[in-house]
Formats: C-alpha cells, sequence, structure tokens
C-alpha cells in the first residue's frame, strides 16, 4: 500500500472515534511506525509500506480508536520545546502548565544560585524545564510514584539534566519536613480535578491517565490544603509558592493562601486563572 492511501484510510477510520485532528494524528503515527519526520512523509507519497509496517500501523490506529492517547502510543510528548518520555504512569504535560513554569521564571532569574523543589513531578516536565532555563538553580523533584520516578530519570538522562536535577521519593514534601532544609521556590502541578467531576473528563484522560495524579478529593482541594502548609514549612522568608490550579478553583485556593503575602493568579490568554503564586513573610 502506498504511504499516502494509508494514511487516507487511516484518516477516515480515525474520523469520530478519536478526538482531535485525525489526519495528524494518522501522520503521527506513521511517521512513528517509519521511525520518520512529516517532511519525510510530504517527500515521499509514493513509498510502498511493507506488510510489517502495514500490520504494526493498523496496530496503533486500533488503540487510538479505542480511545488511548496519541502520546502513550507513541511514547512521546513536547513541553517547552522539550522531547519528553511519557508513560500511562505519568500525566501527559500539557500546555497549561506551560504558565507555571512561566511564573516561576520570571520570579527566579534574577537570584544567583535558587533551590527550587518541583512536587509531584510525574515525567520530570516541570523541573527539566527549570534545569533547562536556570543554568544557576539547584533543582529537586519529587513524587509519590516510583514508577513516575522512574520516566522522570529517564527523561533527565536523555536530555542530559541528570546531574542537575536530584529526584526523591516523597508524599508531597514529607521528607524535607523535620531536616531543615529550606527552598526559594515550591512549584507544583498536583491532582486538582474533583472526583464529583470526573464524569465531566473527556474518555480518553479518565479512562487512561493516572487517577492519583488527577483526582484530589471530592472538590479536588485536598492536595492543596496539605501542600500549602508544608511549602511554607521548607521556604526561606519571602520564598515562593507557585501552583497550577484548576478551573474555578482560584478563590478557594486564595482563601487557603490567607497567611501568606503577595498572592496573585496568573491567566491564560484566555483570560482562565491558571496559576497562584504566593510568598512567604
Amino acid at each position: 500500500m502506498r504511504l499516502d492511501l494509508a494514511i487516507r484510510q487511516a484518516t477516515e477510520q480515525l474520523l469520530g472515534r478519536a478526538r482531535g485532528d485525525s489526519r495528524r494524528d494518522a501522520e503521527t503515527l506513521l511517521m512513528h511506525v517509519l521511525k520518520r519526520d512529516r517532511a519525510y512523509l510530504y517527500a515521499r507519497p509514493e513509498l510502498e509500506l511493507s506488510c510489517g509496517e502495514i500490520a504494526h500501523y493498523n496496530d496503533l490506529l486500533e488503540r487510538r480508536c479505542g480511545g488511548e492517547p496519541l502520546q502513550y502510543i507513541t511514547g512521546h510528548q513536547e513541553f517547552w520545546g522539550l522531547d519528553l518520555l511519557v508513560t500511562p504512569a505519568v500525566l501527559i504535560p500539557r500546555p497549561e502548565t506551560e504558565h507555571a513554569v512561566e511564573a516561576a521564571l520570571e520570579l527566579l532569574r534574577d537570584l544567583e544560585s535558587p533551590r527550587v523543589i518541583d512536587v509531584g513531578t510525574g515525567s520530570g516536565c516541570i523541573a527539566l524545564t527549570l534545569a533547562s532555563d536556570l543554568p544557576q538553580a539547584r533543582i529537586e523533584a519529587v513524587d509519590i510514584s516510583p514508577e513516575a520516578l522512574s520516566v522522570a530519570h529517564q527523561n533527565a538522562e536523555r536530555l542530559g539534566f541528570s546531574e542537575r536535577v536530584a529526584f526523591a521519593k516523597s508524599d508531597l514534601l514529607e521528607k524535607y519536613l523535620s531536616d531543615g532544609e529550606t527552598f526559594d521556590m515550591v512549584i507544583s502541578n498536583p491532582p486538582y480535578v474533583g472526583e464529583s467531576e470526573a464524569d465531566k473528563l473527556q474518555i480518553e484522560v479518565r479512562d487512561h491517565e493516572p487517577h492519583r495524579a488527577l483526582f484530589g478529593g471530592v472538590e479536588g482541594l485536598d492536595i492543596y490544603r496539605r501542600l500549602i502548609p508544608q511549602a511554607y514549612q521548607v521556604l526561606k522568608p519571602g520564598g515562593w509558592l507557585v501552583m497550577e490550579i484548576g478551573f474555578s478553583q482560584e478563590q478557594q485556593i486564595q482563601d487557603l493562601l490567607s497567611y501568606w503575602k503577595d498572592v496573585r493568579s496568573v491567566a491564560d490568554l484566555g483570560g482562565i486563572p491558571r496559576v497562584v503564586v504566593a510568598r512567604k513573610h
């Protein structure tokens, strides 16, 4: 079968059965099978695919039609220009989280050697992005999941940051509460979806991404209630807390930060608050 015909048939197969751009998904899956880039597909429409390539392609298409996220099928997701490995052990990094990174960079750039900890690191997307943009920073990253930490370690090694980011297993900041260590910033994209809102999630998110990393109790606030006082304990005076928040959670999170100063929200281009920033007295 010719390459261009395979893509056309795959696009038709995906239409109505998988969210997103069916043509782009069809191309991305074939790129994964052939281990080639998109330019190669466009330059070689007449290429005849082998029986093995067609069989592999069909297997991946069935997985996508079944709702499995494209990123878990290919094992990759781009974030802040970094190519990250992803598995079902970690959340798929999303553009919304880049707002937290932007807020952190703005606060940290002028510090000589800031010490930062990323809580609930998952794939390591936040910690590794900060490492790439802040060569002077000392960065640590924690997660409660050994499987997630394994993915983060792999990403650090692939991107050349294994010496720059220290990973550890910890339930939020529990590991640091009794040893007197202090940080200039705590940053986190915590689980913030309320269990009462599970039915509103896209099926491919609800059925495939790790629930421990998605759900934060009935209202989605459980992790914030634990993380905020822990962060206050481990931050230096004047240190910053940066947290991604869920849709409509802005006021509730700001209420939890009543004893902090310089509390503010960061909105996306659509005016939706995505991040809350607060400073320790």
